[in-house]
């Protein structure tokens, strides 16, 4: 399949990552300079510097030959135009977006772009009352490429730690929840783990251990 991913962070990265390994043709659209050297230094892929909302972008990643569009953005706004132009101006058959805020995805429904929401995911689990073991060993992903991880942070630990955004996390990593007594926390990059959190992460099996050691650093001991 040839797959067009508008955004190119950490999810739109790993899912690029994940369908190159399974051989398929994959282009991204991103609007960071910055990220688009990184891609290009560290994947075999096509990357296109430019705004997933603009035609023009679109036209220059053969948008009309895509099997699928992706949107990946933490923008909701701009993944609904990018998946509306994707959708009427190029026909493409199949349309996923990620949708950060969970009541747009009526919106994105209407459409009919299929919406994946890791709040309401979550929400979804927490209500059906799935138990976090169960969930780890559920949502192992994609024949083992991915795994949910469960780390306890240690409860007399320091007062907070590090916001997420100053963790150096693994590249093909991601904070999906935090569960903080009886509150489950969706992650934000000025988040922090407190003493007692119990995190869910992302991550593939070989990057586990480090993941690991980036969350339950020294600060905690």
């Amino acid at each position: 399949m040839y797959i067009v991913i508008a955004g190119g962070g950490k999810v739109g990265r790993y899912i690029a990552v994940d369908l190159l390994a399974d051989g398929h043709a994959v282009t991204i659209i991103e609007k960071v300079e910055a990220r688009c050297e990184q891609l290009l230094r560290d994947h075999d892929l096509l990357v296109i510097h430019g705004d997933a909302c603009d035609v023009r972008y679109l036209e220059q990643a053969r948008l009309e030959r895509a099997d699928v569009f992706v949107a990946t953005t933490g923008d909701d706004d701009d993944n609904f135009v990018a998946c509306q132009l994707a959708r009427t101006s190029f026909e493409v058959p199949r349309i996923i977006s990620r949708v950060n805020t969970p009541r747009n995805e009526e919106i994105f429904a209407r459409l009919r772009i299929e919406a994946v929401s890791t709040t309401g995911l979550i929400s979804r689990l927490i209500r059906e009352e799935v138990t976090v073991g169960d969930l780890i060993h559920l949502y192992t992903l994609r024949r083992g490429k991915a795994n949910l991880v469960e780390m306890d942070i240690p409860p007399d630990g320091s007062a907070s730690g590090p916001t997420l955004a100053e963790m150096r996390l693994p590249d093909e990593s991601v904070i999906v929840c935090i569960f903080r007594g009886e509150d489950t926390v969706i992650p934000r990059g000025d988040t922090r783990l407190l003493p007692g959190d119990q995190v869910i992460a992302l991550t593939t099996p070989a990057l586990e251990d480090e993941l690991r050691n980036a969350v339950l650093e020294s600060r905690w001991a």
